[in-house]
């Protein structure tokens, strides 16, 4: 995460970076759209991130401390006259079409289910934020850390076991981040879907990688799977990698350290 940090901060993107729009009033509505405001936006043009960009799970939280926190609500907002809003599920319908009205330009970001999305996100709201250099050497980057890790589970089984019970077919970004480290998903069907106990008691995977298991145990829901003894038991042991939250929760670059991720623990595995 450091290295993110770093290019963000400085470096090689503050180099790149192309001019901001003249009098650019910036503001991100939720906590995906706040990692990529702040990573494709000069800072001094930053009105406002969601009062979730200090959180834990937030994959930038130390680049928000200092800028202002604002609820998504019309009085909050509006009052602030931003110019390009970005978004992910942030604002309602009402909202955004208050923003359009006032002349704001919307940089939506899609649910990514691959990379090649996850470079469209990239480039979209760069180019929203007028600031397609900066997007570009974000993309490079990312492209680095897949290229490190591209073929290091050497087709091996994996399967992605969440906290709450949940796993991940095709179609998602987490099925590109196994694939991506060279693993084959042991998921059945498309799409997120829970799982049963008895599955993973009875027919358990290869190997687990885990997500969001980095939170407390009392924030889990007691009926979740996540805090079954047996589970626990099982996480422990098959576990290949567990993947902190602020590389889940949004479709971005960031998804890349997570195959990064598997791809040393597979490594570690083959010492």
């Amino acid at each position: 995460m450091n290295r993110w940090a770093a290019l963000v901060a400085g470096g090689v993107a503050s180099l790149l970076s192309s001019p901001a729009a003249p009098g650019a009033r910036v503001l991100s509505l939720d906590q995906c759209a706040d990692q990529y405001v702040l990573a494709l936006s000069p800072r001094a043009d930053i009105v406002g991130l969601s009062k979730r960009a200090g959180n834990a799970d937030s994959f930038l939280a130390t680049q928000a401390a200092g800028l202002p926190k604002r609820r998504a609500t019309t009085e909050s907002v509006l009052g602030v006259r931003p110019t390009v809003v970005v978004r992910f599920w942030g604002g309602d319908e009402r909202l955004v079409a208050d923003l359009r009205r006032r002349g704001a330009r919307i940089a939506t970001i899609a649910d990514a289910a691959d990379f090649s999305g996850v470079r469209a996100n990239i480039r979209g709201v760069a180019a929203s934020l007028g600031q397609t250099a900066r997007g570009e050497a974000l993309i490079a980057a990312m492209q680095r850390e897949l290229a490190i890790s591209a073929g290091a589970g050497r087709g091996a089984g994996a399967m992605y076991l969440t906290s709450g019970g949940d796993t991940a077919g095709a179609g998602t970004l987490i099925d590109a981040m196994i694939r991506a480290a060279g693993f084959a998903n042991e998921a059945r069907g498309a799409g997120y879907q829970s799982v049963s106990l008895e599955r993973l008691l009875l027919r358990p995977p290869s190997v687990l990688v885990l997500g969001f298991f980095d939170g407390p145990l009392d924030a889990v829901e007691r009926w979740s799977l996540g805090r079954q003894q047996s589970v626990r038991r099982l996480a422990r042991a098959r576990a290949m990698a567990s993947l902190p939250g602020a590389i889940l929760g949004c479709p971005a670059w960031f998804a890349a350290d997570g195959a990064v991720s598997l791809a040393r623990a597979a490594a570690s595995r083959a010492d």
